[in-house]
């Protein structure tokens, strides 16, 4: 397996293959910008959006262009690449979710990384009860011999594997298994965009 060059995300692009996304997911953007600048650069980055909402409703379902123009501004803005951006939000969305009341939900899905992937999709399944319609990705996960992990994530949603870096990332420093996550192919099939990762224990 080899490993992908890399590639720059064009927001523009991908912002053409739009769905419905619930506000949780734009309060979160909102608030890793806040924790880590402050409300004035919210404030830039949603003018530079062409966003009028100051605020999200949790519940209420925004097209996906929305949170794929916040993060293009947002890159612009802070002059931070989008995969960055996308990777430090993946990261804070496990923080933001588990005190949006997640936690405990997150927290009886397993002790550490590969039983909390291998759990994933039906935490997924139990939390669209209370989102119906949302459009979650998929994990596989194998465990290999030396100890790596081989995940396998698949979206409707183009562009966001990065993000799906950052989220693996938090969850293994949120369960005290920190991993090390790097992207070895991708792929498009029907519409579903395949990720695989290798996930390597982070250096004691």
């Amino acid at each position: 397996m080899t490993h992908l060059p890399h590639v720059t995300l064009n927001l523009k692009r991908v912002c053409a293959d739009t769905r419905p996304m619930y506000g949780l997911v734009n309060q979160a953007v909102a608030d890793l910008v806040a924790t880590e600048w402050d409300d004035a650069t919210w404030n830039a980055i949603r003018t530079r959006a062409g966003i009028d909402e100051d605020r999200f409703i949790a519940t209420h379902r925004y097209d996906d262009q929305v949170t794929y123009r916040l993060v293009e501004a947002a890159s612009e803005v802070l002059g931070v690449d989008t995969e960055k951006i996308l990777e430090a939000f993946g990261r804070h969305w496990i923080l933001f979710t588990g005190a949006k009341g997640w936690g405990p939900t997150l927290d009886a899905a397993g002790d550490n990384l590969l039983e909390v992937l291998q759990n994933l999709d039906a935490l997924h399944s139990r939390v669209s009860i209370t989102m119906p319609g949302a459009q979650m990705p998929s994990f596989d996960v194998e465990q290999r011999d030396d100890n790596t992990l081989l995940v396998q994530y698949l979206s409707r949603r183009p562009g966001l594997a990065p993000m799906a870096v950052g989220l693996l990332q938090g969850l293994g420093e949120r369960l005290g298994d920190p991993h090390e996550v790097a992207e070895v192919s991708a792929s498009v099939s029907e519409g579903l965009h395949v990720h695989q990762f290798l996930a390597s224990p982070s250096p004691a």
